[in-house]
């Protein structure tokens, strides 16, 4: 089939709908249907406040399905991907104990034990075979909540989401599971072609096995649906044949499976009578919740999430994604969609996409897209601030409307950059992340005033980052004069923050001399450049700075003099700070090495095994090395006299295919001319079996 003509916008919509199940459904995940009508009612809108939950947080749903589609870029753009390559993705993004999963235990998390089998050399599929880890680990539900990216690089191809859905289950899940996620992977591609869920449905049974439980269970849910025409009368007869109880382990694939096919055939047009039925019903509710609400995006679009209350407004596009690659980590369903999409080009064979305005990290070019930008709310904002996207001549823009604002009060839109304070309340999963914006980059956003608007304001950039007591304070910069009718570019190099992480970028509107309504158009923001900074303890007591690291080591104590102390029990761990934004770029530290078989200096982070290290090893050698994967390889060595506790000097720089050092005065340089180079990336500090330290770490333009 063809790629359809609205293939971006309903991806969009399926990402939207995956976050909006998953985040209504988590605050209450596990729970029975007998407590959630005790204790919340039907579940009919988000009910995190009640809870005393926030609405976005980290969660394995999220995280691990838009995370494992990165195998495509990471290891070819193949319709022959394999769960061996899908297995590296994980080893490479995955931090043991803190990011994307449930670390539950070996033999209690089918998706922890896998990773331990992965980590100990057990290749996928092995990994998460019923053979390795026994028939009740592999049958769990993992397999079934991250297939949506699969399908979506597929729109139209159910074989292909099934088989590329198939791979990656095998990773870490087998039989029944893996037979679940293939059918709902093939149901979701079908659904860019049609809305006929019992075609749907049949589509996804035409790519498993009749005979298996999964088809069994499917069938008796149809009857069932035959029968009863209260979605309550059906539920019930699942709880009693496939209930929780028929089935070993805590979170088996077969009894969430059911209710999912159950909420479709009740609820094949209706995303909020859907959520309501898929939420209420109870047990795994995120997965659940997350996955009917990818296919109902794609089945219906935009308009169908738009149908009912309003799911989008208080998600504002905002996605956590908590990986090694911390860089990826605050997202949102617009940066999603154009890259899963890009993706789908890419595996059919056709012209990706090109980036809207060239290139913004926020361009506001989906309908109804906010990309994480909210009010401001303070004591001087003005309370008639209200967001919106709209269509302009160019396309699309963020409408930030402001009314009755006075001298004194301001009109406030911002982004998060980085972790929220939020972070603080979150259970379960980690975020790890690092910031999307530094010192020394340049902010640039478009801004216009319709000729309606009445009054002239001033309209500057602004960014909020943390202070000694992890308070997000606000810095602006200068400001410019917008009359209606006129627009402008706005310029700011981020200024020096000692130390401390960018939490949020935004714009503020302040009335000029007399009360002010209207609207200011935003076009784009982007951040562009290399930064200039110092990295350093800041002044303070707040943590947030050290949050700023991607922490894969065993050990990344602020209770030691230097800044930055590091330890790794077993093999090679680092932590890492910055994007793929960076390419070419020079970083600088003092190293003590207190124990190790080697440590330094990471270039060009991405991941925890894909990066150039600039190290010095026990065994008397400066290095240049290349890690990818299983493979370490040596692009240039010095001789070089080794002592613990004895300071030393690295410069290294990054330039194109280039990477050179001079370590305590000794210069080495090495090219990387393969087809795997790396070409972008942050930074970082190794350390192999034992601990380093240093104080401060710059980075600078090359």
């Amino acid at each position: 089939m063809t790629i359809p003509n609205d293939y971006l916008e309903r991806v969009y919509a399926g990402v939207l709908g995956k976050l909006i199940g998953v985040y209504l459904g988590r605050p209450f995940e596990g729970w029975t249907h007998e407590r959630i009508i005790r204790e919340l009612g039907p579940i009919d809108y988000y009910v995190h406040d009640r809870l005393g939950d926030p609405l976005v947080v980290t969660d394995d749903d999220v995280s691990g399905t838009f995370t494992f589609i990165r195998a495509l870029e990471d290891y070819g753009i193949s319709e022959d991907l394999s769960a061996a390559d899908i297995g590296r993705a994980w080893l490479n993004y995955i931090i043991e104990e803190r990011a994307i999963l449930w670390w539950g235990g070996n033999g209690n998390s089918t998706e922890h034990t896998a990773w331990l089998n992965l980590k100990k050399g057990i290749p996928a599929p092995q990994s998460g075979s019923i053979a390795q880890n026994g028939k009740a680990v592999a049958e769990q539900i993992g397999a079934q909540i991250f297939i949506d990216g699969w399908a979506m690089v597929a729109p139209g191809r159910p074989e292909l989401a099934a088989r590329l859905a198939e791979q990656a289950g095998k990773v870490s899940h087998d039989g029944e599971s893996v037979y679940a996620a293939k059918l709902w992977a093939a149901m979701e591609s079908e659904a860019f072609h049609s809305k006929d869920i019992n075609h749907l449905i049949d589509t996804g049974l035409s790519q498993i096995p009749g005979d298996c439980l999964i088809a069994q269970v499917i069938a008796d849910v149809r009857a069932w649906h035959r029968m009863h025409a209260n979605w309550r009368d059906a539920r019930a007869r699942i709880a009693e044949t496939y209930g929780y109880d028929k089935f070993p382990g805590n979170c088996h694939v077969v009894p969430n499976h059911a209710i999912m096919i159950m909420t479709m055939l009740y609820a094949p047009d209706d995303f909020q009578k859907a959520q309501l039925i898929v939420n209420t019903c109870g047990w795994d509710t995120d997965c659940n919740a997350g996955n009917v609400g990818c296919l109902m995006g794609l089945m219906h679009g935009l308009e169908g999430l738009e149908a009912g209350p309003d799911w989008r407004g208080p998600l504002a596009d905002r996605m956590l994604i908590s990986t090694a690659d911390g860089g990826n980590s605050v997202n949102d369903a617009v940066r999603m969609a154009y890259y899963i999409t890009s993706l789908g080009y890419a595996l059919a064979g056709k012209t990706p996409l090109s980036p809207p305005k060239n290139g913004a990290r926020f361009h506001f070019s989906l309908p109804g897209s906010a990309q994480g930008f909210r009010p401001l709310v303070g004591f001087d904002a003005n309370a008639g601030t209200d967001i919106t996207n709209v269509a302009t001549e160019d396309g699309r823009a963020l409408a930030v409307r402001y009314a009755a604002l006075a001298p004194g009060q301001k009109a406030t839109a911002t982004t998060p950059v980085f972790s929220s304070p939020e972070l603080l309340k979150m259970r379960t999963y980690d975020l790890m992340a690092t910031p999307l914006a530094y010192p020394g980059q340049t902010v640039r956003a478009r801004v216009m005033a319709p000729s309606e608007n009445a009054g002239t304001v001033t309209v500057a950039l602004m960014m909020r980052h943390y202070d000694g007591n992890d308070r997000l304070v606000a810095v602006e910069a200068p400001g410019h004069v917008l009359a209606a009718g006129k627009e402008t570019i706005l310029e700011w190099r981020l200024p020096a923050t000692d130390g401390q992480p960018i939490g949020e970028l935004g714009l503020v509107v302040r009335a000029d001399g007399r009360r002010a309504d209207g609207t200011v158009l935003v076009d784009y923001l982007r951040i562009d450049g290399t930064p200039d900074m110092l990295l350093q303890r800041p002044a303070g007591d707040g943590d947030f700075w050290r949050k700023a690291w991607v922490n894969g080591v065993s050990f990344f104590s602020r209770n030691f003099p230097a800044s930055f102390r590091i330890s790794q029990s077993e093999g090679e761990g680092l932590i890492a700070h910055g994007t793929r934004d960076w390419s070419d770029y020079t970083a600088e530290t003092e190293i003590l090495i207190h124990l190790g078989n080697h440590a330094g200096l990471a270039l060009r982070v991405q991941g925890l095994r894909r990066y150039y290290a600039v190290r010095v090893t026990r065994a008397g050698k400066i290095e240049i090395v290349k890690i990818r994967d299983e493979t370490v390889t040596v692009l240039a060595e010095q001789d070089y006299d080794f002592a613990f506790e004895r300071p030393i000097a690295i410069a290294a720089k990054v330039e194109g295919r280039t990477i050179s050092a001079v370590v305590d005065g000794i210069a080495i340089k090495a090219s990387d001319d393969s087809a795997e180079a790396f070409a972008d990336g942050g930074i970082g500090l190794v350390i192999h079996e034992g601990a380093v330290s240093a104080d401060k770490v710059s980075v600078r333009p090359a």
